[in-house]
């Protein structure tokens, strides 16, 4: 896939339509931040397409795209599961919500007193942060996203988890400078799987 300012656009949107979809569908308050995965992760492709139209010069588009990437989603995801997982798994996910609490407030201290930049490659875009230990920072990443998901008892968000652990290596593999930009755009588009887990859901208030 190729990705441009057009593409990220079209898709971004489509994405976050199918988040509003799911939003729409939930049943439960404790199913809404996993229910609204899909919308955060479409408007996140929304803004890359203005960084891609600025040629990596849009400031607010850049920090805007790098907060969501980098602190939010560590924080969100693991919660989110935490939240709508059944009792019997949320022992266990404790461990990924702790990783991905630290995780976030981390990255969320380097946003604040570092600069981030984006490069335009061809047909991906590079984002750079000066991160000390980066291979920490991202091992917790990993942990709090991908095995929330792994560890979450319900067999759609194991699939989500390891559709997107897939594409981690994949991304990593074939774009290691672009390995953010690519992932954060193969989680948005496996986050549709979200649309077939919020109806199965059970009721509740």
């Amino acid at each position: 896939m190729c990705w441009s300012a057009t593409a990220d656009l079209v898709a971004g949107s489509g994405i976050a339509a199918i988040g509003v979809a799911c939003v729409a569908r939930v049943r439960r308050v404790r199913d809404l931040p996993i229910a609204a995965l899909p919308l955060l992760l479409g408007v996140h492709q929304v803004i890359e397409s203005v960084v891609w139209r600025s040629h990596g010069d849009a400031e607010p588009a850049i920090t805007a795209w790098a907060v969501i990437a980098l602190p939010v989603l560590p924080f969100w995801v693991p919660f989110g599961v935490l939240l709508a997982a059944p009792r019997s798994a949320r022992r266990q996910l404790l461990i990924p919500a702790a990783v991905g609490l630290v995780t976030a407030v981390t990255l969320a201290y380097l946003l604040a007193t570092r600069p981030v930049n984006a490069i335009i490659r061809g047909h991906t875009v590079g984002y750079g942060i000066d991160l000390p230990r980066s291979s920490l920072i991202i091992a917790g990443y990993l942990v709090a996203t991908i095995g929330s998901l792994l560890l979450s008892g319900d067999r759609w968000l194991r699939l989500l988890g390891g559709l997107v652990a897939a594409g981690a290596l994949i991304c990593l593999m074939a774009w290691r400078l672009e390995f953010v930009s690519t992932w954060c755009a193969f989680a948005a588009a496996a986050s549709v799987v979200i649309l077939a887990w919020v109806p199965r859901r059970p009721a509740g208030p």
